[in-house]
């Protein structure tokens, strides 16, 4: 799932509702692609929060790929990066 621009509050709406598809398939695994994202807030973190406890709970895999330094940092100072797997 690439996500581009910023994922903020008036974005974060779209991308949960994309995330909600993809978790009516059976046992979904889940890759955001984030080359393209530039910063993101805490309506986006709060999606991936979300999206993270469902993966859990069904036992399917959610991953990360391709954040940027600030993204990272981001997922760093929110302890984020100690809950997900970010690549």
């Amino acid at each position: 799932l690439a996500v581009e621009g910023r994922l903020d509050t008036a974005t974060s709406s779209q991308l949960e509702l994309e995330v909600n598809e993809l978790f009516k398939e059976e046992k979904p695994n889940i890759v955001f692609d984030f080359a393209s994202l530039e910063y993101i807030s805490s309506a986006g973190l709060r999606i991936l929060l979300a999206a993270q406890k469902q993966a859990n709970a069904l036992g399917t895999e959610m991953k990360i790929i391709g954040a940027n330094d600030l993204v990272k940092e981001i997922f760093e100072i929110t302890g984020f990066s100690d809950i997900m797997q970010i690549c």
